[in-house]
Order: structure tokens, then C-alpha cells, then sequence
């Protein structure tokens, strides 16, 4: 029997970033379709200070109510199993909720492994700029100058392809890739087999006119970076982000392999690849079907993520995210100037609406917390850090997207952001 997986991964597109709320008591961002909206005229200085909303008061810390408010989201979007992790000056909570194999009784755990999807990015993203500080990248280099065969390589920056504008085409957007995966979902991918997939298509857009959020962007990322170093990525990543956080739960697996470190739950996921390419959300009569218990969520734990690399096949715990998420924003992994500059990348995708959603260096920006979230088959996580309210959130769901199209880890963070937060100031 195929198992049935979702190749079109969101990670920090779609509705995961643009989802998660603004921290104040404003309405939610507008929903970005799962295929990437670009936006035709660059976000400018002005749009970048305008997309920091103003300072959110925390609410007087109520572990009940947020613990509650974890478990009803959960419930409502028919997860197996969920774990939350947030710190606060006022208080901290590690929650759990559900299974982690359905039909049993054994519960998920922090201590868990799952697959971070997205949240790989910001590791590629900085090795790449650690490069850059150590003056063998610069952010103004074109792609050209590592590989010639890019679309309008010549006219591409490194900086632009960290920010996801550089307009190359997004590979798992292909029928090909979906169709693959549905087919074949134990297949091992190539970097090169998936850039050749970006690469037959045409660009979205002259590069810097506008925002795709592309895995193609960082799947290039990586090559140049073990070009530049002569070292495969899985190194890179131990010697320069693992061993420096003391991240003992952290993996990057070889292409060849779908396992998972022991303890981890289980992975599920509705639909096929295929039939959520356009939209993550299923059929409405398949959405009854799961809400009554009747149509059961496929079990894709074993799925090899290789197609999605550099951009997605990590896998860490809540422990090691929280370490990470507060890292990339407290300055651990890069030298002040450059760390500076990292946050302060951070634009709307849409300068049309400076307060929806925003992306930066290999970083997003969700209300007050800096951070980024993950998603491919089976797993939905969320990482975010306020260092203005000292607030350290991360959210794990063992199944991905949600029969309803939702984000279901990013939703709970919504929800659980609404409860931390007051309205601004």
C-alpha cells in the first residue's frame, strides 16, 4: 500500500506565518496561499519599521488557562498528540496532550524527537551568514559565482535568496515532486534532482521585485556552503550550531534515511500530496469524514524527507528548539553587527500591510517574537522568542496540516499568544 504524504510543505509559507497573530488585540494576518503570493514592489525601510507592532503588555501569568487553552486547540483540530514549551518572566509551562501512536495509550513527551520541517532553514541561513562574518560569502555575491546554471543567476544575491526574494521557482509546487512522493514515498532525493525541477520553470519575478518563499533558495544555500567549506552540511551544522548550544537531541539525517531517534511519536497526515497541493485543507465532505472519526489520518512517520534537505528534513525536541529559537535571537550565533542586522531584516512580505506577515535572513517574525516554524508530513512546530518580554515559546503537533487546511502547532501558539498578551500599548 503507498502512503500517501504532503509534499508541498509550508513551513514559514502560507498560513503558518501569516496565521500566527500579531501580538496585539488587532485582527489576525491575512492568510498567504499555500503557493507562495508574491508581492510585485520590494518592502521598503519605512514598511520594515511599520511591520513591528507596537509593545504588547504581558498578562499576569495563568498556567491553568493556558494549559486549557493548549488542550482545546488541540482538541479541536483533532491532533494525536501535542507538546507546548513557553517561558515568561512570569511563569513557565511544559504541557502535553494527547498520544503519540493513535489507537494507544502512550503519551507524547518533551523529551520526544519530531521532524522540524522548516526550522532546518534557520540553520542552513546561518551557517551561511557565520560564512559571510568570516569573509568567505557576502551577502552581495551572485549565485552565479557558485553556480552558473541559477535562472538570472547573475542577477541574484545571496541576500535575496536568504530572504526569499530571489524569484526561483519553489520545487515542491511541481506535479512532479507530489505526484513522486505519493508514489514512491521512501525515494531518495538528490539536491541536484530538485534543483533541476526549480530550474525547468520560469521565475516568479525579476529578482528583488517581490516574495516567494521558495525551498529552492535554501537547498542552494546548503550546496554553496559545502562547496565553500568542503564539508558536508550534516558538519556544518554539528560544528557550528549543535555542539556550540549543547543541542544533544538535535539531527540532520543522511538523504538515505527516514529514521527517527528513539523516543518519537508517530506522524499522521490526511489526504495525499497530490490532493493538497493547491490547498492544504481537505474536501469539505472528507473534513465531516475526519471530524466524526470515520476517515483516519495516514500514519507518514517513515516517509524520507529527503526531499527536503536543507530546507526541511531536521529533527530536534522542544528542548533543543528553545535553545535555538533564543540563540538566533540573543546574538550566540553571530557577532553583534551582523545579528543586528539579521533582526532588522525582517520586512513584510506584502509592503502593502506592514503589520501581516514578515521575513527576514532566514528568520520570520510573528508579533513580538522572532523565530520560525516547520511543517512537512506528519509535523507541525512552532519556535518564537520576544527578547523585549523575555517570552520563549515552542509548540509540536504530531500531525500536519490539519483536515481544515490549519497549521495545527502554529494555531495553538495563535491561541496561546492571545492568552500571554495584552492588548498594545
Amino acid at each position: 500500500m503507498q502512503v500517501p504524504v504532503r509534499a508541498a510543505f509550508t513551513a514559514v509559507t502560507a498560513a503558518a506565518l501569516a496565521a500566527t497573530v500579531s501580538c496585539s488585540s488587532g485582527p489576525p494576518a491575512p492568510s498567504i496561499s499555500p503557493s507562495g503570493a508574491t508581492s510585485t514592489v520590494e518592502p521598503t525601510a519605512s514598511a520594515s519599521a511599520a511591520s513591528s507592532p507596537a509593545p504588547a503588555s504581558l498578562q499576569p501569568f495563568d498556567a491553568a488557562t493556558l494549559r486549557a487553552e493548549f488542550e482545546r486547540t488541540a482538541k479541536e483540530l483533532l491532533v494525536p498528540g501535542a507538546v507546548v514549551l513557553l517561558q515568561s518572566p512570569g511563569g513557565s509551562l511544559t504541557a502535553s496532550y494527547g498520544t503519540g501512536s493513535r489507537g494507544t495509550d502512550r503519551p507524547v513527551s518533551v523529551e520526544d524527537h519530531i521532524r522540524v520541517g522548516s526550522v532546518t532553514k534557520t540553520w542552513t541561513t546561518t551557517v551561511v551568514l557565520q560564512l559571510v562574518q568570516e569573509g568567505k560569502l557576502a551577502l552581495a555575491d551572485p549565485v552565479s559565482k557558485f553556480r552558473p546554471d541559477v535562472p538570472n543567476g547573475n542577477a541574484i544575491t545571496l541576500e535575496q535568496m536568504l530572504t526569499m526574494r530571489s524569484g526561483l521557482f519553489n520545487y515542491t509546487e511541481t506535479l512532479e515532486l507530489n505526484t513522486a512522493m505519493d508514489q514512491d514515498p521512501q525515494r531518495v532525493w538528490q539536491p541536484e534532482e530538485l534543483l533541476a525541477l526549480a530550474f525547468a520553470r520560469p521565475p516568479y519575478f525579476a529578482p528583488g521585485q517581490g516574495f516567494h518563499y521558495s525551498n529552492t533558495n535554501t537547498v542552494l544555500l546548503g550546496l554553496i556552503a559545502e562547496k565553500i567549506e568542503g564539508k558536508p552540511l550534516a558538519t556544518l551544522f554539528k560544528e557550528r550550531i549543535f555542539e556550540p548550544l549543547g543541542l544533544k537531541g538535535t539531527v540532520f539525517p543522511e538523504v538515505s534515511s527516514n529514521a527517527m531517534p528513539d523516543p518519537h511519536p508517530q506522524g499522521y497526515f490526511y489526504g495525499d500530496n497530490v490532493l493538497t497541493m493547491t490547498t492544504p485543507a481537505l474536501p469539505e465532505d472528507m473534513q465531516k469524514e475526519a471530524t466524526a472519526g470515520t476517515l483516519a489520518p495516514h500514519d507518514v512517520t517513515d516517509v524520507n524527507p529527503s526531499w527536503a534537505w536543507a530546507a526541511g528534513s531536521g529533527i530536534s525536541t522542544a528542548a533543543d528548539l528553545k535553545i535555538l529559537g533564543e540563540a538566533l535571537v540573543d546574538g550566540r550565533l553571530l557577532k553583534p553587527e551582523l545579528q543586528q542586522k539579521r533582526l532588522e531584516s525582517v520586512t513584510p512580505t506584502k509592503p502593502d500591510d506592514p503589520r501581516g506577515a514578515s521575513y527576514g535572513l532566514g528568520i520570520a517574525k510573528f508579533g513580538m517574537l522572532y523565530g520560525h516554524t516547520g511543517e512537512l508530513p506528519g509535523f507541525n512546530t512552532f519556535m518564537g522568542n520576544d527578547p523585549v518580554n523575555s517570552v520563549t515559546l515552542v509548540v509540536w503537533t504530531n500531525l500536519a496540516p490539519a483536515a481544515d487546511g490549519r497549521d495545527p502547532a502554529t494555531t495553538i501558539a495563535r491561541a496561546l499568544i492571545g492568552k500571554l498578551y495584552g492588548p498594545a500599548l
